[in-house]
């Protein structure tokens, strides 16, 4: 499917490729992409300004094809602006200059030519500098430099994790910490785990920031609890539907990174968190990338180790992993999510056969991608409730 930013952006692009600039504006703009762009608009604005200026003080009218054409710059200015805001650009045209547009609008005359008002005021023409400006983006931050308390909140083979409240912001954070005396491989792991996360960005990914060479540890967001922690506890609460909404986000996780040619190899219910809100909603958030498995550049090395805390039985060897045994895995999550048991039902209703359809020992007749799960996912509908006799 193409992606619909994408189409608008090549639209705007093309609209404005057989428009005209001059060198004097274009020079004003330095961005190979939207640079162009500005620099037609710039320059129309500067002709219907300039022209105003002077009927302003000769015969206070406006000719018709310009007025009719300066309408239509307005309206093509806004549309662009928020275009370009959708598609995650946000510009802004300088205030002398919207100030001029929004006074320029109540007087024009789409026929006929338009009077220029008798208190209208000249337009300043900008003509070196920019007029379109991409919106401000920094903040300035007072980064106080007293230090923080760390809480230990968990512990992994490799790495402790523990949180902190960042003094500038008021929220928590997450830091994870290689443990000391690590061999070097699995330090070389740790690292690896932050490069492939730090590359990554999705709602149902957890999301990690800086690594500190120093401390070997890096900072990432701050999740709750883990699934099963959170099914634990909500188990007699959670409604078919709540259940339903966290294995999808479970599973959009999973094929996100499987469109990135990645393989996590360590899917479990420690290692699937959450992020948990008021009135019962909650955010899954995957984690703990130590094993996993970039099938685009292979870093699995032929002597690694079996891993993972759900290890398929059909797997004869670590590096020969795939989606087909990453569903093994899969599979104990959902039943998880679904029953509140750490083990597989019986394949005896909708829920219990896409488990099955997961875990079979044939590896064939599993699911051979997570979108061909997700779509049997989504079409589960909650069981019929049970009436006394």
């Amino acid at each position: 499917m193409v992606d619909p930013v994408t189409l608008m952006m090549a639209d705007l692009r093309e609209k404005y490729e057989a428009m005209p600039a001059s060198p004097a504006f274009t020079r004003l703009y330095g961005e190979a992409d939207l640079g162009h762009m500005f620099a037609v608009l710039h320059k129309r604005m500067n002709q219907h300004f300039g022209d105003i200026n002077g009927r302003a003080k000769t015969t206070r009218h406006y000719w018709a094809d310009n007025s009719r054409d300066l309408l239509a710059l307005i309206d093509e200015i806004e549309m662009d602006l928020h275009t370009l805001k959708r598609s995650g650009i946000e510009v802004e045209l300088a205030p002398a200059y919207q100030d001029a547009l929004d006074r320029c609008r109540p007087w024009l005359s789409p026929s006929g030519g338009s009077a220029v008002p008798e208190d209208f005021e000249s337009t300043t023409l900008i003509t070196y500098e920019p007029v379109f400006v991409h919106a401000a983006r920094s903040v300035k931050l007072e980064k106080q430099q007293r230090p923080v308390e760390l809480r230990m909140v968990g512990s992994g083979s490799y790495a402790n994790v523990y949180s902190y409240v960042d003094p500038d912001y008021g929220i928590k954070f997450a830091v994870k910490r290689a443990k000391r005396g690590l061999e070097e491989r699995d330090l070389q792991r740790f690292k690896q785990e932050f490069k492939v996360m730090k590359r990554l960005s999705f709602p149902y990914v957890v999301e990690v920031y800086r690594y500190d060479e120093t401390l070997n540890e890096y900072r990432m967001e701050y999740c709750d609890t883990t699934l099963r922690e959170y099914v634990r506890r909500q188990n007699t609460k959670l409604s078919f539907a709540a259940r339903k909404r966290i294995a999808l986000q479970f599973l959009y996780g999973i094929n996100y990174l499987h469109l990135n040619k990645l393989l996590h190899r360590d899917i479990s219910l420690q290692n699937v968190l959450l992020k948990v809100f008021g009135e019962g909603a909650v955010l899954v958030k995957l984690s703990d990338f130590g094993l996993v498995k970039d099938q685009a550049k292979d870093f699995t090395r032929t002597q690694t180790e079996m891993k993972g805390t759900h290890r398929d039985p059909v797997l004869g060897s670590f590096k020969d992993y795939s989606v087909v045994n990453e569903m093994y895995s899969i599979a104990w999550v959902l039943a998880y999510i679904f029953t509140g048991r750490e083990s597989l039902p019986p394949a005896s209703d909708t829920v219990g056969q896409i488990i099955h359809k997961c875990a079979v020992n044939d590896p064939d007749q599993r699911y051979q991608s997570a979108i061909e799960l997700i779509a049997d996912v989504e079409r589960v509908e909650a069981p019929p409730a049970r009436t006394m006799a």
